[in-house]
């Protein structure tokens, strides 16, 4: 039986993890107020799927790759960046840079209260700041995605996609009828309703 052998550390991967120290220990780093140099891009991709790649292979350390994620940082221009104190690096988004993986559910209507986790175990409910939006992919299927923090958004997964179409109702939105549904004391419209 053939063993596995870590490839040798990466530079880039190896200055950003020694910036950083032990700060996801005491909770996500304040990077909003970091105002480091950029540094360039790097070669690191975030999957539609949530799958963190680094030169073209998979991440397959999970603490690294939930230390890259209390790191991330959408700047004004749109670019999704690795930020310590010392530098900023820009990666590749595909499509969200988190993906909610699971949900819970407490209570009806305007009281509805949901809360998710994501692939890197942030937990985040649905309020003013955690705002729901849906879109329509490219081939037609619904697409849910959660601001989880910092422009940041989560893509629920496809049963999460069905869990929360479940819970969808019709309502009057500016006088048209929406389907949509009610979490964090808001109606988070999904789609209009066409008419008979």
């Amino acid at each position: 039986m053939g063993m596995s052998v870590d490839p040798a550390p990466d530079p880039t991967l190896s200055r950003l993890s020694a910036a950083l120290g032990d700060l996801p220990k005491r909770g996500l780093p304040p990077v909003e107020r970091w105002d480091p140099p950029f540094c360039g891009a790097i070669d690191i991709r975030i999957a539609a799927d949530g799958t963190w790649h680094h030169n073209g292979s998979p991440i397959r350390r999970d603490k690294l790759v939930k230390l890259f994620a209390s790191i991330l940082r959408r700047e004004p221009d749109g670019r999704t960046v690795l930020v310590t104190p010392v530098e900023s690096v820009g990666i590749t988004v595909e499509d969200a840079a988190f993906v909610a993986v699971e949900m819970a559910v407490d209570g009806t209507g305007a009281d509805r209260r949901l809360s998710f986790r994501t692939n890197v175990d942030d937990l985040v409910s649905v309020d003013a700041e955690h705002a729901l939006r849906f879109e329509e992919g490219p081939d037609g299927a619904l697409k849910p995605y959660l601001h989880v923090r910092r422009g940041l958004w989560a893509l629920a997964t496809r049963a999460l996609t069905y869990d929360l179409v479940d819970l969808a109702e019709e309502r009057l939105v500016d006088g048209r009828p929406w389907l949509g549904l009610w979490a964090g004391g808001t109606f988070h419209t999904i789609a209009p309703v066409a008419a008979a």
